[in-house]
């Protein structure tokens, strides 16, 4: 049977969970058209496709695909720190209320784009409102967390 190798295109499902069992990310879809978790984009998803030495996806993962033959299935954990990064303090910041534009109403978890002093932009959450300010987390939301993977190598295309 064929067994991937560097360069391969695969086609994969994987589901991505935290270490508390919540499902962050799958290419799997229930009865209902996704896999149950929050905002993943699942429902829009279907099989993954990358190619091995591209780095299109965690690398702890395209090598855990070499040597795979369709039907396989292996589950590989990546550290936080090799994943999304630990979680930073000194990326949680408050902004005067004042400084948002009238039509914005900032709420807690929105997600926004910020801008700093260079006019370069970058996501952050609402994590706190108050009547004076808004603290917003530039963390990307899986900073500091342990990631699992299970995926199964569907074919090497």
């Amino acid at each position: 049977m064929a067994q991937v190798k560097k360069g391969d295109r695969v086609r994969i499902h994987f589901t991505g969970t935290l270490e508390d069992g919540t499902v962050f990310d799958s290419t799997l879809k229930d009865d209902e058209g996704d896999c149950g978790c929050d905002d993943c984009g699942c429902e829009e998803a279907g099989p993954m496709e990358l190619t091995l030495g591209e780095e299109e996806f965690f690398l702890q993962i395209e090598e855990a695909l070499i040597g795979m033959s369709p039907g396989e299935k292996k589950s590989v954990i990546i550290p936080a720190e090799e994943a999304f990064g630990e979680y930073d303090e000194e990326k949680v910041f408050a902004v005067e209320r004042s400084q948002f534009p009238a039509d914005i109403t900032p709420e807690f978890g929105q997600e926004l784009e910020f801008a700093d002093d260079d006019d370069e932009t970058y996501p952050v959450t609402v994590v706190e409102v108050d009547d004076a300010t808004v603290t917003l987390d530039a963390n990307h939301p899986l900073a500091g967390e342990n990631l699992t993977y299970e995926f199964e190598l569907l074919e090497i295309l």
